[in-house]
Parts: structure tokens; sequence; C-alpha cells
């Protein structure tokens, strides 16, 4: 593995990136990040749609970053990427995924030859058949994979691993006392929340659901005509805070802002809900937070009160070295690059 290694996260209107030295050490150390904007639907749902326009972006990206070197780790996490339950016969993890394409494709919404297949190992068990293994099946549409691949290598980079972005979570918020128990890692983006739950740092259950805070920067604009800018002004100025004795007009939008976010709310609640009726001898200790929409006014609260848990800060450098330059010029912007900073830690794990 390369001494240094970039992982880059390609959201929906913004790059972001960090530069890590000795990713597979038990100590990694993060010396750089940097981030820059994408233009309107270059990306949509973490895929790229304009490669040329994300290659130029991400030109930028490393001219402006100072990047040391050209290795990256990509993410992925969106709604053309499934993760689910699965056991096999036991055998080795090559002769697993050798297999998969034989078994998997009735749980695939495309032939499987239009997917890229991978196979997580969790447990091993005992069936009525013989020894299996238990673990969870990753599936992603070889087109959208290959659309932010091809982005990359025409920036003049080389990609080095795909990753799945909920195992990235898990490698720098499991950890410590959190990485003990059975926690819920939430990371909420633009268009994208990815879930994975752990016990014991073992990703356990992964789920991506298709919202983000783009959703209500939407729906201000639709219900109250206003323009982007405008309405994501009002959902950071306001976010969920009650409307109290607002103009009409901003109360308007204060409802607005919280019937949208309730739609993710009640997705996340659902997914938990799921999880704990299915794993009724596990007991989820609390939701680690992470991502640009967690820091929306209000949302940690309203989560927490719909759940009924506790709302635990995500801290992405528990278990990574911070240089003393980077500290400094990433203050208040800890939680955007949680996705980056996990795509470079361990990737080769």
């Amino acid at each position: 593995m390369a001494s240094r290694i970039v992982g880059l996260d390609i959201g929906r209107d913004t790059l972001r990136a960090v530069e890590v030295e000795n990713p597979d050490k038990q100590r990694p150390v993060a010396v750089r990040y940097a981030e820059t904007p994408l233009p309107a639907d270059a990306v949509r749902s973490g895929e790229v749609r304009e490669i040329n326009t994300v290659a130029a972006a991400i030109r930028r990206l490393w001219a402006e970053g100072g990047f040391k070197t050209r290795n990256v780790v990509l993410g992925l996490g969106n709604q053309r990427v499934i993760a689910r339950d699965l056991t096999v016969p036991k055998m080795s993890l090559q002769q697993i995924r050798e297999s998969l394409p034989f078994q998997v494709q009735d749980m695939l919404p495309v032939p499987v030859n239009e997917a890229l297949l991978d196979f997580y190992p969790i447990s091993e068990g005992q069936a009525e058949t013989g020894p299996v293994v238990n673990g969870l099946l990753v599936a992603a549409i070889k087109e959208s994979v290959m659309a932010n691949v091809n982005a990359v290598r025409q920036a003049g980079l080389t990609p080095v691993h795909v990753d799945l972005i909920p195992f990235a979570l898990t490698r720098v918020l499991a950890k410590g006392a959190l990485g003990r128990g059975t926690v819920a890692l939430v990371d909420i983006g633009a268009s994208t929340t990815n879930v994975v739950i752990t016990n014991g740092g073992v990703p356990q259950f992964v789920r991506m659901i298709p919202a983000g805070g783009e959703d209500i920067t939407r729906a201000l604009m639709n219900v109250l005509e206003i323009s982007p800018q405008q309405a994501e002004g009002f959902k950071r100025a306001r976010g969920l805070t009650p409307a109290g004795s607002l103009p009409e007009q901003e109360r308007r939008a204060a409802d607005v802002a919280r019937d949208s976010a309730g739609e993710l709310l009640g997705g996340l609640r659902n997914t938990l809900n799921y999880y704990a009726n299915s794993h009724p001898h596990e007991q989820l200790q609390g939701i680690v937070l992470s991502g640009g929409g967690s820091r929306l006014l209000g949302l940690t609260q309203a989560l927490g009160e719909l759940t009924r848990l506790p709302i635990i800060p995500a801290d992405p450098f528990a278990a990574v070295e911070i240089s003393k330059n980077l500290r400094k010029s990433i203050a208040g912007n800890e939680m955007a690059m949680t996705v980056s900073l996990g795509l470079a830690v361990g990737s080769a794990a």
C-alpha cells in the first residue's frame, strides 16, 4: 500500500478530499484537506453525469489542495448500490466472490453482467447443509461506478480502490467505546443518507436512503417559489427551530422545512426499527451523526425525540492523528470531511 493516499468524496455539489500518510498503520496522519464546488447537475445522487466537467473540478481541487499523491480511493453510496444480508456455504473469500453471479441474480435490479459484486464476511455459522458464512452482499451498477472512475482517470489520477461509504464511516466512527457496542452511524449528505449499524466495530447492516439536505432546499423552492439561494439561506439560518412569532412567509417556510425533514427522519426511524425488530437480542446504544446535512439546526434534537435514542457526537479523528496546520484550517468543518477521511484510512482493508 502507498505511504500516502487521498480519499475523494464526490458529492452532489462539492468535491472533498483528504490526504493521509501511512493509511494502514494503527495511527494514520491526516495532512491535507481541500474542497471545491461542482457545477449544478454535474453529479446527481453521487453519480458523475458530466465526466469532463467533474474531471476539470478534480484537477482544480488537486492544484488548490496541494496533494502530494495521485493515488485515490473513491466511495460508493447511493440508490444505485445495494447492500443486503447474504449467507453462503463456507469457502474461501475468493471462492465466494466467484460464486456470487450464480447466487444473487434474483436480488439484483439489473442483469448480473451489468453489476459489480462483492461480499463482506461478518460471521460464521452452522446450517442444516453444513458450515456457512454470514455477510453482506454489495452490488453496484457497473455504469455508475465506471463514470466516477473515468472522471478520476481523466483528471490524471489513479483510482486504486472503490469502497462502500458505510464501510468508510465505520473505520473512523466506530472506535473506542463505540466500537464495543451496537451503534447506528448516520451520515446525512445532500441527496443520500448512509446508515450502517455496527456491533463490536463490525458492520452488520447497511442502507442508503435516497434523501438528504437538498430535499429540504428543493421543497422550499417549490412551495414558496423562491430561488435556490434564498431557500438554502433560510434552511441554514432557521433549520428546524420553532417558528414562534415569525412573519407569515417565514412561518410558512419553517413549516415546509419541518415537513420535508420529517420524511427523512421518518425513514431513519423506520430503518432503525427494522434492524431492532430483526435483531431482538441486540440493543442499539445510540446514533452517531455526521455529514454536512447533520448540521441543520434542530435536526439532532428532532432525531433523538423521534427515535428515543441518544445522539452521540461524531469524532472522525478518534483513531487518526491530524497535523497541526490541518487542524487549524478545518476548524468547524470536521463533519463534512468524515466520508473522505474514512475512504483514505485503512483503505486496503
